[in-house]
């Protein structure tokens, strides 16, 4: 009974410094330039246990230290800083028209990308394809290992088993994407899949720019499609059948558009790109007959240059954005949503109609003050959170 009661102390003792190590090297991520002593006062933890944590993770190469150079200090202090160029992990962001695949440092800084149209006839060998593409860039970049890969894809996507369940744009289902990245990559240490809007989300919680607080928001996705991440305490929901946050085939509109998904009037058939480029085809084709193919882009720097057709059907979009948005803060009570996607650069646009639909629609008189905002990240969303995916593992799991 003794030995019993011993060894349990043991397992205690190794997960109460795993958890330490954890919320110290996370202070270095989020804090630095920052002292074992303000690790210390901010922890809560003894002055021996900082030290000695801190003493492994300089060995490991994930921090280094630097005097701080203070003329009003006597003392200068010693700072920790995240240790760059050492450990790096690839993403891989798949959708229907083109696939990104990009090297980044563990603080999610861009190496290099590399960009390849998505074949949705075979998704085996454009998957094996776009894994030998990603070696051809750790060539490039005289990089000979990864420690992580994520992939972000849109559809729902069971990441604890690492398999596509249903990808509408793509056509792929029930596909075993992880079986064939282990199998292709069997070096790799931490491999992570999930729905784009949700790798989305986790991106802006990591590395958004945005200084408020970011433990309950919503990230909407609005591209092709309408995606969303929901996080609540600053963790990211799934769901009981991992399709949480499936706001773009809501019903909208009873009897309405037609949407990709085969229902009618869901969300995603009118503030969508694909529903944005639509509206202002067949409002253009009223006015003159046009076979040139039309993009969102096109439509964005339309209005840019005071196109009124433009800006007329981009005032619309922000309309019905700010209908489903009404719906979601009814659902959720989130302090913030953050929306990202080319549909921002109109921000100026979109944003007044945004606000004005959920003042009439969301609150109820009740006072709220709920943030609407364009994403801060730099680097393109759903690439940057693939990436996050396998960082997040890094900075939650990560040992030599």
């Amino acid at each position: 009974m003794q030995l019993l009661k011993s060894n349990i102390t043991s397992v205690n003792s190794k997960v109460a410094r795993n958890v330490n190590r954890i919320m110290i090297l996370n202070l270095i991520r989020e804090r630095q330039p920052i002292s074992r002593i303000k690790i210390a006062g901010l922890t809560g933890l003894n002055k021996s246990t900082v030290s000695s944590i801190v003493s492994e993770l300089l060995k490991e190469d994930l921090v280094y230290e630097q005097v701080s150079a203070d003329p009003n200090i006597g003392r200068n202090p010693i700072d920790l800083y995240l240790k760059l160029n050492k450990y790096f992990v690839a993403a891989i962001n798949i959708d229907s028209g083109l696939t990104r695949i990009a090297i980044l440092d563990i603080d999610g800084s861009l190496k290099d990308l590399f960009t390849l149209e998505t074949s949705q006839d075979n998704p085996e060998s454009f998957i094996e394809s776009s894994i030998d593409k990603l070696n051809e860039l750790l060539q490039k970049n005289n990089i000979e290992s990864l420690l992580g890969l994520g992939i972000s894809i849109a559809g729902i996507v069971d990441s604890q088993n690492l398999v596509v369940n249903y990808a509408p744009n793509l056509g792929w289902n029930n596909f075993d994407l992880g079986g064939i990245i282990k199998r292709k990559c069997p070096e790799i240490k931490y491999i992570s899949i999930e729905n784009d809007a949700k790798a989305s989300a986790l991106a802006e919680l990591w590395f958004g720019e945005n200084k408020i607080n970011l433990s309950n928001f919503v990230f909407l996705s609005v591209g092709p499609g309408i995606g969303s991440g929901i996080i609540v305490d600053s963790q990211l929901v799934h769901g009981e059948f991992q399709a949480a946050g499936e706001f773009g085939h809501m019903t909208l509109f009873d009897g309405g558009e037609q949407c990709v998904c085969g229902s009618l009037g869901c969300w995603e058939a009118y503030a969508s790109d694909r529903a944005t480029v639509d509206r202002y085809v067949r409002q253009k084709e009223n006015t003159s007959k046009t076979n040139v193919e039309v993009l969102i882009q096109d439509i964005l720097d339309r209005a840019e240059a005071g196109d009124e057709l433009a800006k007329e059907v981009l005032t619309k979009t922000g309309y019905y954005l700010g209908v489903g948005i009404s719906n979601i803060i009814k659902i959720i009570d989130p302090s913030t949503i953050i929306i990202g996607g080319k549909i921002t650069q109109a921000w100026n646009l979109i944003y007044p109609q945004i606000m004005n639909v959920i003042e009439k629609r969301a609150f109820y008189d009740v006072n709220k003050e709920i943030k609407i905002l364009p994403t801060s990240l730099k680097v393109r969303p759903r690439l940057l959170g693939a990436a996050t995916l396998a960082i997040e593992k890094i900075f939650k799991e990560f040992t030599l």
